[in-house]
């Protein structure tokens, strides 16, 4: 059979053809794409003319197109839905594309082309360019001698191959921590449908008869919230937090400490005190000490209204309060104190009139852009579903894949991928995905979703616009490609319109009558606004400084034991809380240690939340769900990627830098 990767899809806005694809066409299609791509690169540099915009970052920027389709394809299947093939060949072939990027951005007489170019003349998205390669061939190493370039090509090899191990046990980590359960009444408190999944999350399994809590990637499950019995809480928050860090192996610690103690080499050989600092570098945040210093403003305020929180549990539990209890007496209190009941709500919030009647009903809103099922098209698993994404003039503007359930062969947590990223340059349009892990009912049963699955449907359809509203020249600047602690910003805006009245009113219907989500109800929401606040930043600001521990180290002072580090980093950082753990702790804390570009960079969510908290004061102030301002939110911001800076982006959008103290009422951290 021919590979269908080896040409251009003739699919709408070039959706790759999954039907068609076997797993060996990755391989050999990859191969080719490294190759191919080396090619081109060599064709640049052997150009006998003068290096000028035209003939090298043009160039540049039209090169590697088969690499780009076949590793956005492959990359996908790894995330959402990996088979023992597909994870053999992420192993084979995950250090074949680091040894490329050290291939390009070690390239001595690639390098000296771009420096040798003159972009007087060129509009300032080309001078953009020409200066985001040089920037990258320099954080990149190509200022290091010989022997330093080939250490430092070992290191990210070597830190690649560590990175998808440790993603691969953690995935088999989670699979393997579910808790599996005997009898239905062990699921008391449960909702009816929550036990149906987990029947039928057993019966997959192959436990007919029996219950299977499947787990989410951070350490509180949302089963905490209403297991009554208490020995049942206990077991799953320590299945939970015990992944990655019990021995066997599925253990991680000391994949960690090895890439932590690789990183602080590497960042040694370019010139940096640490990793974090070499991180920061690329980052909007101006210097490590800036980000340093907003999370240490915030963790005692953060410690002290989660000590208050916890004092109102242990009362309501009339017994001292352990760690899985507290989401459960959480819970409690919002019923008893705010009348707020988060199970009642869920059958309020079905998938399908949340994304029709919701997220695409904010969007067609403020965008005027609207969305058609393409039952004519298909992704890589028969859970995905297609949309065409048209704008307001019918014309198409590219495509939306939704993955909303979760199985094991999908990594845990959210998010956005693209499978083609617009570029005027190359004619193309956005083809994106959202990936979610929510439980999957048994056939012809609603899904209803819990507050925090319905926050992160419209969570990472923010990112989905940055993607789908993308109107850059070159595919290097395209949608989500800015900085990571500029790139949660848009998806965190999207949150506002959750409870948004015109929103909430047109999807939050009951499932089976159709009645509106009860007006006192949604006032009680309102009032309940900032309960949770102290456990949810304390948890935040647990993982993002813990984050920052491993990666302030000298290679010389990395520990043996991880787990007595963490604590110790905890303590120090005065985050250290008895009964909440950091959001991700380090045995599962993938978002650093997975190759999902996060290490040194989980600050990056409440770095874009500061933006956020002022954008959502600017959509307020302004009229809120408004045509007039969506365009203008879409023109300044969503549209440009990173074809300028974006934090001038934001400054055309506000008309000023961003302040801190907008985020720090809504924390309640005042």
């Amino acid at each position: 059979m021919t590979n269908p990767l080896l040409a251009p899809s003739p699919l709408p806005y070039g959706l790759p053809p999954f039907a068609e694809i076997q797993p060996a066409h990755y391989q050999e299609a990859i191969e080719a794409g490294l190759a191919g791509h080396l090619a081109e690169i060599q064709a640049i540099v052997d150009n006998p003319d003068p290096a000028t915009f035209e003939n090298t970052a043009l160039a540049m920027e039209r090169s590697g197109r088969l690499l780009e389709r076949a590793a956005a394809s492959f990359f996908t299947l790894v995330s959402a839905d990996a088979s023992d093939v597909i994870r053999d060949l992420e192993t084979k072939l995950s250090p074949l594309f680091s040894a490329h990027q050290d291939e390009v951005y070690l390239n001595r007489a690639l390098f000296e082309r771009f420096a040798a170019i003159d972009t007087a003349g060129c509009d300032a998205e080309s001078v953009r360019l020409v200066e985001e390669y040089l920037k990258e061939f320099r954080q990149s190493g190509i200022q290091l001698d010989g022997p330093g370039q080939d250490r430092l090509r070992a290191i990210n090899a070597e830190l690649s191959r560590l990175g998808t191990e440790f993603g691969q046990r953690v995935k088999e980590g989670m699979k393997s921590a579910a808790l599996l359960l005997d009898h239905a009444g062990d699921l008391a408190g449960l909702p009816a449908d929550d036990i149906a999944s987990a029947a039928e999350a057993a019966r997959a399994a192959g436990h007919e008869g029996k219950f299977l809590l499947t787990l989410i990637q951070p350490s509180n499950q949302p089963a905490l919230a209403a297991l009554e019995n208490r020995d049942i809480r206990r077991r799953l928050f320590e299945a939970s937090v015990a992944r990655g860090s019990s021995g066997g192996s599925l253990d991680v610690l000391g994949l960690a400490t090895s890439m932590a103690g690789l990183r602080a080499e590497k960042a040694s050989l370019l010139g940096f005190a640490n990793y974090a600092e070499l991180v920061v570098d690329r980052q909007t945040a101006p210097d490590f000490e800036s980000v340093q210093s907003m999370l240490s403003r915030m963790a005692p305020a953060a410690v002290r209204n989660a000590d208050a929180e916890a004092a109102a549990l242990a009362e309501a539990a009339g017994h001292p309060l352990e760690a899985w209890d507290w989401a459960f007496y959480s819970a409690r209190v919002r019923r008893e104190k705010y009348a707020v009941d988060e199970q009642e709500l869920r059958p309020y919030f079905e998938l399908d009139r949340v994304l029709a009647d919701g997220v695409f009903f904010a969007a067609t809103s403020l965008y005027g852009i609207t969305f058609h099922e393409r039952k004519d098209l298909s992704g890589y698993h028969p859970d995905v579903r297609v949309w065409e994404v048209r704008g307001e003039d019918g014309e198409g503007l590219g495509l939306f894949l939704g993955d909303y359930y979760t199985r094991e062969s999908k990594r845990g947590g959210a998010w956005m991928n693209s499978l083609v990223e617009q570029a005027g340059l190359l004619g193309t349009r956005p083809v994106v995905i959202n990936n979610l892990n929510i439980s999957k009912p048994p056939a012809g049963e609603p899904t209803l979703l819990t507050l925090d699955e319905l926050r992160t449907t419209f969570h990472e359809f923010g990112h989905a616009l940055h993607g789908l509203f993308s109107n850059v020249t070159y595919p290097r600047f395209s949608g989500t490609a800015v900085p990571r602690d500029f790139v949660e910003y848009p998806s965190q805006v999207n949150e506002m319109w959750i409870m948004w009245p015109a929103v909430l009113a047109n999807y939050a219907r009951h499932h089976a009558t159709g009645e509106p989500l009860p007006a006192g109800v949604v006032e009680k929401l309102n009032e309940s606004r900032l309960w949770g606040e102290g456990f949810a930043t304390t948890e935040y600001l647990g993982a993002a400084l813990l984050d920052l521990a491993w990666h302030v180290l000298a290679a010389g002072d990395v520990p043996d034991d991880a787990a007595a580090f963490e604590d110790k980093a905890l303590a120090a950082a005065g985050i250290a809380h008895a009964l909440i753990p950091p959001r991700y702790r380090t045995g599962y804390f993938q978002h650093v240690f997975a190759g999902a570009g996060y290490a040194a960079g989980y600050y990056s969510y409440i770095w874009s939340e500061v933006l956020d908290a002022e954008t959502v004061d600017w959509f307020t102030e302004n009229g809120g769900l408004t045509r007039a301002n969506g365009q203008r939110f879409r023109e300044e911001l969503l549209s440009r990627g990173n074809s300028r800076d974006p934090l001038e982006s934001f400054r055309t959008l506000r008309g000023r830098d961003a302040r801190l103290e907008p985020l720090l009422k809504r924390r309640g951290l005042e």
